[in-house]
């Protein structure tokens, strides 16, 4: 099986009848040489280490470096009742924060794909579960995520350093909507719609860190990231297709990445990183610093 296009996995699974999870896990074992077993066993116990991550900070203040975050998710959990954009969508994006929160105090979590972009798969796949999708159809869908993940991976980047925030959060929030897809019973097609959605909306996202820390604005754009990515996935259940397939959108995105100077690739130069108030902020903490030290 030699596969490294979504559409190859869209065809084998018409051909065969086999579900994408299991045609993922087969791609994944002629890949790498790990059983299915295996690989199910791994993508079980990563789903536990984003379960427990949440459980563990829920509705606490957290301690992260420059202390520009950290209590956000405790005030969104408070606020969820009153949400005007709904109980699920905000439960998603207040489980998000809560992990990218934990990220930016050091604690336990799942690069899904990246740390950065942590938040945006869990926000998706707890909320699932909360409103009562098995399990097992979580841990089959965070399969699926992990091939959306590997093929952007092999035709464009994870790395904000290499292009842009868009392909952290962009390609969190496309492996977590085709993820949702898959769990709500859609078909491969649909998967791969949601993903495309998902990627063609925040194409050209910077990485503009302030201060390049992991705080702000990426703390927040998790919860963007899980909230579109529920949407792209209700939108493609609903038969809303993309006009450009996947894979020609993640070739989009790796051109665009590569166009990105590079004050907008992670190196908190540029976006609004070089704000006055970004500025203002790193330098109080480098003096800061300083002193104690």
């Amino acid at each position: 099986m030699n596969v490294n296009r979504f559409k190859e996995l869209i065809e084998i699974c018409e051909k065969t009848g086999e579900p994408l999870d299991k045609v993922v896990l087969h791609w994944e074992m002629l890949d790498t040489g790990l059983s299915p077993e295996k690989v199910l066993s791994k993508t079980r116990f990563l789903f536990k280490v984003m379960e427990e991550s949440y459980e563990k900070n829920k509705g606490k203040t957290l301690k992260t470096l420059v202390g520009l975050t950290g209590d956000n998710a405790k005030k969104m959990m408070e606020y969820i009742p009153f949400a005007f954009s709904g109980e699920k969508v905000f439960q998603a994006a207040t489980i998000a924060v809560t992990i990218a929160e934990s990220n930016a105090s050091m604690k336990k979590i799942v690069a899904c794909p990246t740390g950065g972009a942590s938040g945006v798969v869990p926000g998706v796949l707890l909320t699932l579960k909360k409103y009562g999708v098995e399990e097992e159809k979580l841990v089959s869908a965070l399969v699926v995520a992990g091939a959306i993940g590997k093929i952007i991976s092999i035709h464009a980047s994870l790395s904000g350093a290499q292009h842009g925030c868009q392909a952290e959060i962009g390609s969190g929030t496309a492996m977590a909507a085709g993820a949702a897809v898959h769990a709500m019973g859609g078909s491969p097609k649909q998967v791969s719609d949601a993903a495309a959605l998902s990627l063609k909306s925040l194409m050209g996202l910077v990485c503009d860190p302030v201060g390049g820390f992991v705080e702000v604005p990426c703390v927040k754009r998790n919860a963007a990231g899980a909230t579109l990515a529920l949407l792209f996935a209700d939108m493609a259940m609903a038969g809303v297709q993309s006009v450009v397939p996947l894979d020609e959108v993640i070739d989009a995105m790796d051109k665009v990445g590569r166009m990105l100077p590079e004050s907008l690739r992670e190196t908190g130069k540029g976006g609004v990183a070089a704000t006055p108030t970004a500025k203002s902020i790193i330098d109080a903490f480098s003096k800061k610093f300083k002193m104690e030290t």
